[in-house]
């Protein structure tokens, strides 16, 4: 179910004739119908990258709130387990590192970032709700920085950023001097940590992200090592809140999934490099 604000078909184009798959154009913002039977709902409506959340801080709130609230509905209307994809971001600019789960946040709810930190906030609040008052068995899963096929390629976040720009041999743009970090997770991780969480007994919030960390500035290096022709780093100003560390602690995915990052990010990125590559070659 998706209202492709963001979204696009050509995600799922490969599904189109399994008989199991079935998608519904909606905007869970407002009441959402189904009539069959659900096991599982998966609350991952929201614009997620920089670009569409300060271009859309309206739509992102609501669907944190207005989409979370009629998503729990659904859940406890059919006595469905609800996961919600939350954030790392909810941690905003954070003052330990790295960052573990029963860390509060260092959140500007003002500032232009603030409209998908407190949506996302909020939507925590609200499923804890839901859990403590109705008993619906639910789960938090915060997402680190994740990687890998089907981003778009103008997204605005620093994986598609910096492939797009060196594939094209333009400059790669840096904001600030480059020393803010972050940590990046292959889809497939992604997908095994939050599988495993979504059939787990857990019900407080679980980071879930590879906890190798390197720099910005690092991370332009070795794009430009893997892309001849890439230009050169260029700095612009960092923008407003922007986090200066991101990394997660990863002890109780650990210890209550199993589940630890198997995919090396060497081998990540030429995978995500090569569905680029062909992209632009469309």
């Amino acid at each position: 179910m998706d209202n492709l604000l963001t979204g696009s078909l050509d995600n799922i184009s490969h599904h189109s004739e399994n008989p199991d798959f079935e998608f519904i154009q909606h905007d869970v913002t407002r009441f959402i119908s189904y009539e069959g039977e659900i096991d599982f709902i998966f609350h991952f409506a929201s614009p997620a990258s920089p670009f569409d959340y300060l271009e859309l801080p309206i739509q992102t709130l609501k669907v944190g709130s207005l989409g979370t609230h009629n998503a729990l509905g659904l859940a406890r209307a059919k006595g469905a387990t609800f996961l919600l994809a939350s954030t790392s971001e909810v941690y905003g600019d954070p003052l330990i590192h790295p960052q573990t789960e029963d860390y509060w946040g260092n959140v500007n709810p003002i500032g232009p970032r603030g409209v998908y930190d407190e949506a996302k906030r909020f939507a925590e609040a609200i499923t804890m709700a839901y859990h403590r008052t109705h008993g619906i068995d639910t789960k938090i899963v915060r997402i680190f920085n994740t990687y890998g096929p089907r981003m778009r390629l103008h997204d605005g976040r620093v994986v598609p950023a910096f492939v797009g720009q060196a594939l094209a041999g333009q400059p790669i743009t840096v904001f600030g001097d480059g020393s803010q970090t972050r940590s990046f997770c292959y889809v497939s991780d992604l997908i095994d940590g939050i599988f495993r969480l979504a059939c787990s007994d857990c019900h407080e919030p679980v980071n879930i992200g590879n906890p190798r960390e390197m720099t910005i500035l690092e991370f332009a290096e070795r794009i430009r090592e893997l892309i001849p022709g890439a230009g050169s780093v260029v700095h612009e100003p960092l923008p407003v809140d922007d986090p200066k560390v991101r990394q997660p602690n990863i002890g109780r995915a650990r210890s209550l999934l199993g589940w630890e990052p198997v995919v090396p990010f060497e081998e990540g990125i030429v995978e995500t490099i090569s569905y680029f590559r062909e992209k632009c070659l469309v």
